[in-house]
């Protein structure tokens, strides 16, 4: 079995934008945060640009009704990761990095580091083979930052109800090992994210957002200051 290291971080860069994705296993309330902090930024005069993966594009549609909604057991732990990969090919390709170049502030509900933890370490496939499988599909581009809300498994289940696709009816041994894997990725790359415990009241959630946000966008603010002045 592949050791379950992460490697070095990938670099950064694109546009004038700011990519923004949130993390963290099922239930954990990533759609919740990710609407709010939407609202914050257009009430302040940003362009925003929410997605979601799989499922931002027409395209990530259709692999997500294969991926999430088909029978257990019906897509093999490898054709799993690539058409994820795939989806997330397309996915940058066609909307994520126009935005940014346009200068929008883009919310992913999910990015690669998603397949890192799902397929890399939960289905033991390797940290790095899906990681870099990932990073060659975009390109390199990853996250300005990944807002990473921790959950326990039993708690991610009692906050989902009911309803459950075809990932999320996994036991909870299995949502353990993502959320071991999300945290070792953070671990790795700790300037790259804000890690949160999702237990947490959601304003307070939000509030702690929105100041990580707010300093990103000082900071590009002030680095766009310098390039116009050359």
């Amino acid at each position: 079995m592949t050791e379950q290291i992460p490697p070095p971080p990938a670099t950064r860069g694109h546009g004038g934008g700011l990519f923004v994705a949130f993390e963290g296993g099922d239930g954990a309330g990533k759609s919740t945060q990710s609407g709010l902090l939407g609202q914050w930024l257009t009430d302040q005069g940003y362009a925003v640009r929410h997605t979601r993966e799989p499922g931002g594009t027409a395209l990530g549609r259709q692999v997500r009704e294969l991926l999430l909604h088909g029978e257990d057991g019906s897509v093999s732990p490898r054709a799993e990761a690539l058409l994820f990969a795939a989806d997330r090919a397309h996915h940058v390709a066609s909307l994520v990095r126009p935005a940014l170049l346009a200068g929008q502030v883009v919310l992913s509900d999910r990015y690669l580091d998603s397949s890192v933890a799902y397929q890399g370490a939960a289905r033991a496939l390797g940290h790095d083979e899906v990681r870099e499988l990932s990073l060659w599909a975009v390109e390199g581009l990853v996250p300005d930052l990944t807002v990473l809300l921790d959950v326990s498994a039993r708690e991610g289940r009692a906050r989902r109800g009911e309803v459950h696709d075809r990932l999320e009816r996994e036991t909870d041994e299995f949502h353990d090992r993502v959320r071991r894997g999300f945290l070792d990725l953070a671990a790795r790359e700790p300037g790259r994210y804000l890690v949160l415990d999702a237990s947490r009241p959601v304003a307070e959630l939000a509030a702690a957002i929105r100041r990580r946000v707010t300093e990103l966008l000082s900071q590009r603010g002030k680095v766009a200051a310098q390039e116009r002045l050359g």
